[in-house]
């Protein structure tokens, strides 16, 4: 049986000026996503080294939505992410994914510290998660990792307003009009906003690779 290994990692961390305030944030976070999305998680996700964090997820089509959820929890911090799938080798806890391991925890890692050297080789042309399989040749995930690519190219394009509108509509998916209120802004505002950051665009990759990463982790 496949599982999804996530490793995620606080970019910068050693530069962040409240690092105790940074970590308390990423606990909150991590908490919130393994109550929200309890369904998925075979193990939750927990902080297991200061600025690094884990968590095992059954093979599903959310495991994007739950990584992107975490960056907008957790901005302006940036995170990466190394996904892996495969099998666990190991006995499963599901209150804590420290401890579990086999070839889609080794995945995630070699895919995290593939983002690591992206970062210092491309710069800002770096991806910010990469996914690989636990066995054999990862050609087939060439697309998926290309299409993280693209998406991090628009994030980062996103104005300080964007993003809030952006994240607004992520969360509540009701609607301009009552993201309009809730933001203080013009329904009007919030259209123009979502048109200059892509938004369409960026959902439609995300689902995309949420139903990519799923194929890839029942078929393997």
């Amino acid at each position: 049986m496949n599982y999804i290994a996530i490793i995620g990692d606080i970019m910068g961390s050693r530069k962040l000026e409240d690092r105790k305030y940074v970590q308390k944030k990423l606990l909150d976070t991590l908490n919130e996503i393994n109550s929200q999305y309890e369904h998925v998680i075979a193990a939750k996700f927990l902080i297991t080294l200061g600025d690094e964090f884990q968590g095992l997820l059954y093979v599903s089509d959310q495991t994007v939505t739950i990584m992107k959820e975490i960056q907008f929890k957790m901005h302006p911090v940036k995170i990466r992410f190394g996904v892996g799938i495969g099998t666990i080798t190991t006995e499963i806890n599901p209150d804590a994914a420290i401890g579990a391991d086999g070839p889609a925890f080794y995945a995630a890692r070699s895919a995290i510290e593939s983002v690591k050297k992206e970062e210092k080789t491309l710069k800002r042309q770096s991806t910010d998660a990469i996914v690989a399989y636990g066995t054999g040749s990862n050609e087939e995930l060439e697309e998926i990792n290309c299409i993280f690519r693209y998406m991090k190219m628009i994030n980062d394009s996103w104005s300080e307003p964007e993003r809030k509108t952006i994240e607004d509509m992520s969360t509540h998916h009701d609607g301009q009009e009552k993201s309009a209120k809730r933001l203080g802004v013009s329904q009007s505002t919030v259209a123009r906003r979502l048109q200059n950051s892509y938004y369409q665009n960026y959902l439609t990759a995300e689902a995309i690779v949420n139903r990519a990463v799923c194929k890839a982790g029942e078929t393997r």
